[in-house]
């Protein structure tokens, strides 16, 4: 849509307020609302604020920041009353010069997106499969989650709240824009997920912002809690984001797709793996950012440890799902590594950055790990198959993305500073923190 097309909507839908959104460095949805007669003016001249306040953004003496709309981002958020109805629109970020400001996530993905079309005459699409749980809200303070059902993968029972709630974010994300394909419940007690149809990387990475507010939103309404966290409960699977990946080109062909091949993948699809592969330990970071993020990736909840491909063992990082017969389109690569703690905007441009120097160095793509199940080796079989291990720990992976110039310079220095501060923060907020765990093991024994 075009600036006349949101005047136009906003009419129709009777819309009272606009919430102007973007994100910080770790993807938290920062929003500055208005009435709807400010949307003509934001349309035109875009709205100042004091970007000094937000993570990874300017520095006091510097914070004067413009936001400018995008028109195609506009979408209603169903929850809201009738009387108060409010949309939404996503919005890049500039300096008052008038440049893009390098530490905005999503204006920096755009930029390197129109710059692989520009370039190659390509587009990245990303298809992800965001997982998510729903808790009891059983407390306002030391909140400790308790499931809101007890289904298993894919269970369904017609008076389950659970399946109504999820009908309800399915039917509200349709209405903002989002191409539902399926809901259901995933393996561990209370956990969901609804996947979407795939797109170009910068609109998917729109809508994993888009279902995670929204999620959050319509949980709150029905006395619960959603929570994307990787692994809030021990012992349990914990949530992922699989990311199905592919390159197009501008007539809508599939590059990653060849009929002469066994797996139907083209030398292209074979070095973008490579290229996965070899910055894999480094993308973690980006992909995986949180503390909590390592405790979904150990053996035994099927989720990956070591860094390899194949096309049905799912152990592996990467797996190459069975495309449909006759659908060209639906052949793609699955990273499995990316958890929804993630910014998407970093993430894909992370993903983006590794794959493409695997083609652009011509890297030769190591044999797939099909029939061979990597938790059952021991470490020496592993090292003789040159299987390497994913970061065990957030501290582990920052190593692994300071020492990798391919994702830093995909990122910019901007952004690079801003979450390597971000994240080492985190890290040291961890370690000196007293856990749970520490006092149950050693509050009476020591």
């Amino acid at each position: 849509m075009n600036s006349k097309d949101v005047l136009k909507r906003i009419k129709e839908d009777h819309i009272k307020f606009i919430s102007f959104q973007f994100t910080d460095v770790n993807g938290v949805v920062k929003s500055v609302d208005g009435p709807v007669n400010q949307l003509e003016k934001a349309l035109e001249d875009g709205i100042w604020f004091d970007g000094s306040s937000v993570e990874g953004f300017a520095r006091i003496q510097e914070s004067d920041m413009h936001l400018v709309v995008d028109p195609d981002t506009y979408a209603i958020l169903p929850w809201t009353p009738d009387d108060m109805k409010r949309a939404r629109v996503l919005c890049d970020i500039y300096q008052p010069n008038g440049q893009p400001f390098e530490g905005d996530p999503r204006g920096v993905l755009k930029r390197r997106l129109a710059r692989l079309k520009e370039e190659h005459n390509w587009i990245m699409n990303v298809g992800p499969e965001p997982e998510f749980f729903l808790f009891l809200q059983n407390g306002k303070e030391n909140i400790h989650p308790v499931p809101h059902d007890v289904g298993g993968y894919f269970d369904f029972s017609a008076n389950d709240e659970a399946v109504q709630v999820r009908t309800e974010l399915m039917s509200a994300l349709n209405e903002m824009g989002l191409e539902i394909e399926v809901g259901h419940h995933e393996v561990a007690l209370g956990q969901h997920e609804i996947d979407f149809r795939f797109a170009d990387a910068l609109k998917t990475a729109d809508n994993v912002l888009t279902l995670k507010y929204a999620v959050k939103a319509i949980a709150a309404q029905h006395g619960l809690i959603a929570s994307f966290m990787p692994k809030p409960v021990f012992g349990i699977n914990g949530s992922g984001m699989h990311c199905h990946l592919s390159i197009f080109d501008l007539e809508g062909n599939n590059l990653f797709y060849s009929g002469d091949d066994p797996f139907k993948l083209s030398e292209l699809a074979y070095k973008f793996i490579a290229g996965q592969l070899r910055h894999a330990r480094a993308t973690s970071a980006v992909v995986a950012p949180t503390v909590n993020s390592y405790k979904r990736l150990v053996p035994g909840y099927e989720a990956p440890v070591y860094i390899g491909w194949a096309q049905v063992n799912r152990s592996a990082l990467i797996r190459i799902p069975q495309p449909m017969k006759e659908k060209q389109d639906t052949v793609r690569l699955e990273l499995r590594f990316p958890d929804p703690s993630s910014n998407p905007y970093l993430a894909f441009n992370a993903m983006l950055a590794a794959g493409l120097d695997g083609i652009e160095k011509d890297l030769p793509c190591p044999k797939p790990l099909n029939q061979l199940n990597v938790y059952d080796l021991s470490e020496d079989e592993r090292v003789e198959l040159g299987i390497e291990m994913l970061p065990s720990s957030l501290l582990e992976a920052m190593s692994a993305f300071e020492g990798d110039k391919v994702l830093q310079d995909a990122l910019g220095e901007s952004l690079t500073g801003a979450f390597i501060k971000s994240r080492y923060a985190e890290w040291e907020d961890f370690r000196t923190h007293v856990t749970d765990w520490e006092l149950n093991r050693y509050l009476t024994t020591a």
